[in-house]
């Protein structure tokens, strides 16, 4: 299930309508696909630790790990931020652990779907 916050944008607008937009980047895959919209994603985090879920944040940060190190405990909660700021750190705080893509070169960054992508396929041994 895909949890949405901030200003990530949901299939519907704010008046239950599909936004044609999200259908024709997605393809109609958010019929297919379960979704929630979470106004508050620290309360949500820390309800979902209570429930015993591990929260994987895909981050760079000084205390973060290789992502290919990580071993997964289910159920699981991944975050990822956004193109520029990333993860806010009081998100970041509550991550069990921060899992970072090394990169190589000058580029120092990933665009943030690709970047999970990558870190599902890895982690999760799809």
């Amino acid at each position: 299930m895909l949890f949405l916050s901030g200003y990530t944008p949901s299939p519907v607008d704010r008046f239950g309508v599909e936004r044609k937009d999200f259908a024709k980047v997605a393809l109609n895959s958010q019929k297919t696909i379960a979704w929630e919209s979470v106004e508050n994603p620290a309360n949500f985090i820390k309800n979902l630790k209570k429930e015993g879920f591990h929260i994987v944040a895909i981050e760079q940060a000084k205390n973060s790990v290789d992502y290919k190190k990580v071993k997964i405990k289910k159920p699981v909660l991944f975050l990822v931020g956004n193109e520029v700021e990333g993860i806010p750190q009081k998100l970041l705080k509550l991550a069990d652990i921060v899992a970072e893509i090394p990169m190589k070169g000058d580029k120092e960054s990933l665009n943030v779907s690709v970047a999970f992508g990558i870190a599902l396929f890895r982690m999760l041994g799809i």
